[in-house]
C-alpha cells in the first residue's frame, strides 16, 4: 500500500447542516467538507438557490471557485459578463472576479461548489443561521429516483 494513501473521508445526508448566512437570505447552503474535516484549505458546499434568489455580487481575493449545476437553472454575472447556466453547466471564477448567482427558473437552483483556499469560507457559512433541509433538497442529494439533476453524490463519483 502506498505510504501516501489516506482513508477517506465519508459523510452521510444525516450528517448535512444547512445554513443561511444572513437570516434574510433566500438560498441556503451545506458545508459537506471543509479544512476541520480534511486538514485541507478546501470548502465544497451544495447550494440551495429559492425562486428568484441568488448570492450579493462579490470576489474572493485568493481563493478560485468552481460550480457545477446539478439542477435548475441560472445566471452567472462575472466581471460584469452574463452567462446562462443549467444542469451539468460548471464553472470557475478565478481570484478577484467579481461575480454572483442567480436562480432564474421556475424551481430551485442546486449546485456543487468548491473554493481553494477556503479564505474563511466555510467558517462564514456555519456561523449563520441554521436552516431547513425538505424532501426536495434530499432527494437532489441523495439523486433519488424521480429527482432530475444528477445529485452530488453522482457529480462527485464521475
Amino acid at each position: 500500500m502506498d505510504a501516501a494513501c489516506m482513508l477517506p473521508f465519508v459523510r452521510s445526508a444525516q450528517d448535512y447542516r444547512a445554513f443561511r448566512i444572513h437570516p434574510s437570505d433566500r438560498n441556503r447552503l451545506v458545508v459537506l467538507f471543509d479544512p476541520t474535516v480534511t486538514d485541507y484549505s478546501l470548502t465544497v458546499c451544495f447550494e440551495i438557490f429559492d425562486q428568484n434568489s441568488g448570492t450579493p455580487s462579490h470576489r474572493h481575493h485568493h481563493a478560485d471557485e468552481m460550480f457545477f449545476i446539478l439542477k435548475g437553472e441560472g445566471q452567472a454575472i462575472c466581471d460584469g459578463k452574463e452567462i446562462p447556466l443549467r444542469a451539468g453547466d460548471s464553472m470557475l471564477v478565478r481570484p478577484t472576479g467579481l461575480h454572483e448567482i442567480r436562480n432564474t427558473g421556475p424551481g430551485r437552483l442546486y449546485a456543487l461548489s468548491v473554493m481553494v483556499p477556503n479564505e474563511d469560507f466555510a467558517e462564514l457559512v456555519q456561523s449563520g443561521t441554521p436552516a431547513e433541509l425538505d424532501a426536495e433538497d434530499l432527494a437532489v442529494l441523495r439523486h433519488q429516483s424521480g429527482a432530475p439533476g444528477l445529485g452530488v453524490m453522482a457529480a462527485i463519483a464521475a
